[in-house]
């Protein structure tokens, strides 16, 4: 047995040997088969097919960039459209020599050092078979030379494309904003699939606040070319998806009337529906021309905008920040009647200053030999600064901050924009920690008539005023009232956003305050009666005067001794009708003097066209016309 178990069992290695060879030539049979089947498929069914793509350098992959959405006003007026044009591309991997082919394209078309140094960075960052601008506008005299000798040139092409166009040029600039050539910080953020093929990008405004909406998706197409680099067919494509269009809640016809009532001054004009946040007017002067910046700025015309003392690239609607002046009067006296610091009736006399006890500083009043008796009506109406250093004296700086800071002021808006700053609202909190220094009782007298560390934005000037004008409800401001998309042909409208900012203790303390504000406008003695008249309904409104450096208490200001970029700004705050709100506004006018002379008139323009507007509408000028 043991003996039989050394002596190998030859037959047996045999057979498993056979079994094993079989299921061998079996698999390889059987892959032998597969690979000529498919070989015999691709030779007489795919043959066309990919012996165009074997030829891998004859194959380019085009990014195909989409249109960008349109941009108009409520009533359909185009603020910013896509223009045909014609830009200058290379594609590396074609080019043999690319400086002597720069040089050479040089004697064609003009490339100053900026457009080379933007071209070499884009280069740095973009793959070999993609296409790389050189120049993204060119001129049909550059597009003709180029044409004559486009067979010097391998991987260059002149290539068709829409260009952002602004009709309205200065006109709603900072609403609107721009598009510029992606640059480096762009690209750090950017979806590099998508944005392949796009060369610009919003940078300001609503042309960056809604890029992804304006921007749409990229679309693809494979090229078959030549050994000349020129385009033979086209053998996939891949539709883009165009960019969403934004319908704004902006009138054109208000924006209008704004921007020129105010011509001659730096400044804004914020109108808005308050019971649902809509902006129709986002004025800031002076403005810009957008279209300057679509295909790179000059450094002259960059330079100009940038240096100048105006300051034409800053959106003062939503970004200045000045001192409310005597506009913060009403929201003052709705705070004392809210917190029973004064009554409605209660009378303050007015010398023509104010004194805090034991000081000898004098707070002054604007109307030298005072004003007398005063309640709060007749205070809000001939803006009696005597009667609110009483009144801010009695609140102090918490409550007032506590109270103020629900109509809006200290905060931002929300608005559907960029660049927005929160103004001021200063509480001993705020002083300790900015300051490192203690509140003192003098600051809240001046912070009571709207001087001081207070300060705000015409836009938080109109939001407030809005808020006023609805007892307490404040709607989010907002500029797109509807996006639509071309491709589904559908639209959605902007819901408004309501919340109950102030909720009133008393309905009646608000109606008083109301009340002194339609006497500002109509009553005999109102600060803005001039602007009042002539009007089938009531106004409810403020002046006001912010300063822009003290004056010493011996000293009198006098408007024509002072330089001009020193003198007062002028405010005002409206809305209208006073007993059924559609409209409110702020204005700002920069180193104006007096609201009462200049910013209502503004405010006062832009309510005579929307009237007109709203007469129109229900028919009734017609029918003055016929009588």
């Amino acid at each position: 047995m043991f003996y039989r178990t050394l002596i190998k069992d030859h037959l047996y290695e045999i057979r498993v040997f056979q079994q094993r060879a079989l299921v061998a030539s079996v698999i390889v049979v059987f892959m032998v088969t597969v690979l000529l089947i498919r070989l015999l498929y691709l030779q007489l069914y795919q043959h066309g097919h990919f012996k165009t793509l074997s030829e891998s350098n004859s194959v380019r992959l085009v990014a195909i960039a989409p249109n960008r959405g349109l941009i108009y006003d409520r009533n359909g007026v185009v603020m910013a459209e896509n223009r045909p044009s014609y830009r200058l591309v290379l594609v590396p991997e074609q080019v043999t020599d690319m400086k002597a082919t720069l040089a050479e394209l040089g004697k064609l078309v003009v490339l100053d050092d900026d457009t080379l140094n933007r071209f070499y960075k884009l280069l740095g960052t973009s793959r070999t078979f993609e296409s790389v601008p050189l120049r993204t506008k060119l001129s049909e005299e550059e597009v003709a030379r180029l044409a004559q000798d486009r067979h010097r040139f391998r991987g260059v092409e002149v290539a068709a494309q829409l260009s952002r166009y602004y009709p309205l040029g200065e006109r709603a600039s900072h609403i609107i904003g721009y598009v510029s050539r992606i640059d480096d910080e762009d690209l750090k953020g950017l979806d590099a699939v998508n944005y392949a093929g796009t060369n610009h990008i919003g940078k300001v405004g609503l042309e960056k606040r809604y890029e992804d909406t304006l921007h749409g998706t990229v679309g693809y197409q494979s090229i078959e070319v030549n050994a000349e680099g020129r385009e033979l067919r086209v053998l996939d494509k891949t539709r883009p998806v165009p960019g969403k269009d934004l319908i704004l809640s902006i009138d054109m016809d208000l924006q209008t009337a704004a921007e020129d009532a105010l011509a001659g001054y730096n400044g804004a004009v914020v109108a808005m529906t308050p019971k649902t946040g809509e902006v129709l007017v986002m004025a800031s002067l002076p403005g810009f021309d957008p279209n300057l910046f679509v295909h790179g700025i000059g450094f002259e015309d960059y330079n100009r905008l940038n240096t100048s003392e105006d300051r034409p690239l800053f959106n003062r609607a939503i970004s200045g920040q000045y001192p409310p002046g005597s506009t913060i009067k009403p929201f003052m006296g709705l705070v004392g009647l809210e917190e029973k610091a004064i009554g409605a009736h209660e009378s303050i006399f007015c010398r023509g200053y104010y004194m805090l006890a034991g000081e000898d500083r004098r707070y002054r009043d604007w109307k030298k030999e005072g004003h007398g008796h005063v309640a709060l009506e007749q205070a809000i109406a001939q803006s009696c600064d005597v009667y609110y250093y009483e009144l801010a004296n009695r609140l102090g700086i918490d409550k007032m901050q506590g109270f103020l800071q629900h109509f809006g002021f200290g905060q931002v808006t929300g608005l559907d924009s960029v660049g927005e700053r929160p103004g001021l609202l200063p509480s001993r909190e705020w002083k300790q920690r900015a300051r490192g220094k203690v509140w003192y009782p003098g600051e809240t007298l001046i912070a009571g008539i709207g001087q001081g560390y207070v300060l705000t934005t015409p836009l938080q000037l109109a939001t407030a005023t809005s808020i006023m004008a609805t007892r307490g409800v404040a709607a989010r401001p907002h500029l797109v009232g509807s996006i639509r998309d071309m491709a589904t042909g559908t639209q959605q409208d902007v819901q408004p956003e309501l919340t109950e900012a102030v909720k009133p203790t008393r309905i009646g303390d608000w109606q008083q305050v109301v009340d002194g504000m339609v006497s500002v406008m109509h009553g005999p003695r109102g600060t803005a009666r001039g602007s009042g008249l002539n009007l089938p309904f009531k106004m409810a409104g403020k002046t006001g005067t912010a300063q822009v450096f003290g004056v010493a208490q011996d000293k009198e200001y006098d408007e024509l001794e002072v330089e001009k970029k020193l003198r007062d700004h002028a405010l005002f705050i409206v809305f209208a009708p006073a007993d059924d709100p559609q409209i409110a506004i702020g204005v700002i006018a920069e180193n104006g003097g007096h609201g009462s002379s200049v910013a209502a008139p503004v405010a006062r323009k832009v309510i005579d066209v929307w009237l007109q507007k709203q007469m129109y509408k229900t028919g009734e000028v017609e029918q003055n016309v016929s009588q």
